[in-house]
């Protein structure tokens, strides 16, 4: 049986105190009912987390985050913590994006510190991997996805408290998209890889697209066998196109 789906949404940095209304459009749209099917996520900046928890709570929208620090407190000025996420009503942490590897030079190393800090105060923790477009035209693309993923995989990762999301990096807010075929190869290789480092229980960890996801080819990616979701940018911003993505989620 197939995982139960999850369409998140990275908002990055976008959205000001007025986006409320947006995320209330979708809480609208996505009926209690649905919580049962599929799973929904939101993950605004820092400064919207906790008004969009409280607005979000005791709807079928999850309120997640866009990263933490690995500690739990201390010394690191202009950083959030796990435990801060989970304070005000977080339930999931965005790790490892293309955008925090390359703008800000992460490591898979820190990406598995992160991760783990989000799993030990109860939280999911989204792992982002994905090569770049000169990898893939090197034919190194699963290559570097599998060193990825092996090396920002936290020891004690379940599928309850993790998600793979594999993000081409060249198709991230390009509009371009790999062939189906390819992203078919890909996450059939990444269910092969959950299940060698994590047994059976990788069967059950939910493998999401992201990269230009939007409502016109949802449906046919969300199709694809091993794609359990997707990580969705631009698209989640306005609550009238997310709601046509999570739509096209079954």
């Amino acid at each position: 049986m197939a995982p139960r789906p999850l369409i998140a949404g990275n908002w990055k940095m976008n959205g000001l105190l007025a986006s409320e209304q947006e995320l209330q459009k979708l809480i609208g749209g996505v009926a209690a009912s649905d919580g049962s099917q599929r799973e929904v996520l939101v993950c605004p900046p820092f400064t919207l987390l906790q008004a969009f928890a409280k607005r979000a709570a005791g709807s079928a929208v999850g309120i997640g985050a866009q990263d933490c620090h690995p500690n739990l407190s201390g010394a690191h000025t202009g950083d959030i913590s796990a435990q801060m996420i989970k304070d005000v009503g977080g339930t999931s942490i965005i790790v490892g994006h293309s955008e925090r590897r390359t703008d800000h030079g992460e490591s898979s190393d820190l990406v598995k510190q992160k991760a783990k800090a989000a799993q030990d105060e109860g939280l999911t923790a989204i792992i982002c991997v994905g090569e770049t477009e000169a990898e893939r035209d090197a034919g190194q693309a699963w290559s570097v996805v599998s060193d990825q993923v092996s090396k920002s995989l936290p020891s004690g990762s379940t599928a309850s408290n993790t998600v793979i999301a594999y993000e081409p990096v060249w198709a991230i807010g390009t509009g371009r998209t790999p062939t189906i075929d390819d992203i078919a190869a890909m996450h059939d290789d990444l269910r092969t890889a959950m299940v060698g480092h994590l047994g059976d229980d990788g069967n059950s960890v939910r493998l999401l697209y992201g990269g230009s996801m939007k409502p016109g080819n949802a449906t046919e990616i969300l199709a694809v066998t091993n794609v359990n979701g997707g990580l969705v940018g631009g698209a989640s911003l306005k609550a009238e196109d997310f709601l046509a993505i999570i739509s096209a989620a079954s």
